[in-house]
């Protein structure tokens, strides 16, 4: 691990509730990296206006002024020709101009993916870039991608996707030999698309076939017993928000349940800390930040509606990928295939 300076470009207008929730993000993520250096991208009198108005402890930053928005309606087109002067664009390029940085942005995902691809373009090997996250299981947590960046995919996009997600896996645990599933309807060898099987054959011909475990089904997700899971963007992306609605409806009704009558409530602070500690694993705030791995730069994507703390992992993952060289990683890996 170097000691070198770390440089994060933020995108302090994107996602609901800013430039506030960026700005108290910063403020607790620079609690433990103090010497993390920050570079804001919006408006200026909006920031400092919101920095003196709630008193936040922010240091060690400056403020780049941009003066367009970017809103979830725009196209393609308007991002690339009318938007140059956005918190995003100018963040990326920034980004991409600057080494030992990366950027992080709860704004419009389209528009990240967009121009992150503009600015950043593609580690050499690598043909598309795919969002990437950590979510929780039973044991701890797996690593999953693609996320929703890629509809359609060739098996070579999924081994790709596998050989990034193992230079990822080994920088938040290196300490352990990761398994590597491909997320599919069944476990049997003939059983899914033949993307999936092209995949499973191209991995099982590399050194990851140490690592590889097979298919495996969308009800072993939170098992534990795969750590990276690898699935085209439009599979992953269903899973990802089926799994969320899901959550919430069981919060939401054993809260109902728990308040229901006195003798429920007496029944909850009976199991209240395992209750607590539960909530605690599940806890999307601390999974947020969403990388778009592939690229030849770092860029990270924050949930829009996130909150301060959520948004404060959401830089300590960009600090991570930029402290630990995950790209550097991913090249050494494509030239030793």
């Amino acid at each position: 691990m170097s000691n070198r300076q770390v440089i994060i470009a933020i995108d302090a207008m994107g996602g609901e509730n800013s430039p506030y929730k960026v700005l108290k993000g910063t403020e607790i993520f620079l609690q433990k990296e103090k010497n993390t250096r920050i570079i804001f991208f919006g408006n200026k009198h909006l920031i400092d206006q919101n920095i003196i108005k709630n008193k936040l402890d922010i240091f060690n930053y400056e403020i780049i002024d941009t003066k367009d928005i970017i809103s979830d309606e725009d196209n393609v087109n308007t991002i690339l020709r009318s938007k140059k002067n956005s918190s995003i664009y100018k963040g990326l390029q920034f980004a991409k101009n600057n080494e030992n940085s990366g950027f992080v942005s709860s704004g419009s995902t389209a528009a990240i993916m967009v121009l992150s691809r503009l600015h950043m373009g593609m580690i050499d090997g690598i043909d598309r870039p795919a969002i990437c996250s950590l979510i929780p299981n039973k044991k701890n947590y797996s690593l999953m991608l693609d996320l929703g960046a890629n509809v359609l995919v060739s098996g070579s996009n999924l081994f790709q996707f596998a050989l990034m997600g193992f230079c990822y896996y080994s920088i938040i645990n290196n300490k352990t030999k990761p398994r590597i599933g491909i997320l599919n309807i069944g476990t049997e060898n003939n059983k899914g698309l033949e993307f999936l099987q092209e995949a499973a054959d191209l991995i099982l011909s590399s050194f990851l076939k140490d690592y590889f475990i097979g298919f495996i089904e969308p009800n072993k997700i939170t098992s534990g017993n795969c750590d990276i899971i690898i699935s085209d963007g439009y599979t992953g992306n269903i899973m990802l928000k089926s799994a969320e609605g899901i959550s919430n409806f069981i919060t939401t009704n054993l809260k109902d349940i728990f308040n229901k009558s006195l003798i429920n409530k007496i029944a909850y602070k009976l199991i209240e800390k395992d209750l607590s500690k539960l909530k605690k694993q599940v806890n999307p705030d601390i999974y947020n930040g969403a990388t778009l791995i592939g690229l030849n730069g770092i860029s990270v994507k924050s949930h829009g509606n996130a909150n301060p703390l959520a948004f404060s992992y959401a830089l300590k993952q960009c600090h991570n990928f930029i402290i630990n060289d995950l790209n550097k990683k991913i090249i050494k890996s494509i030239q030793n295939i």
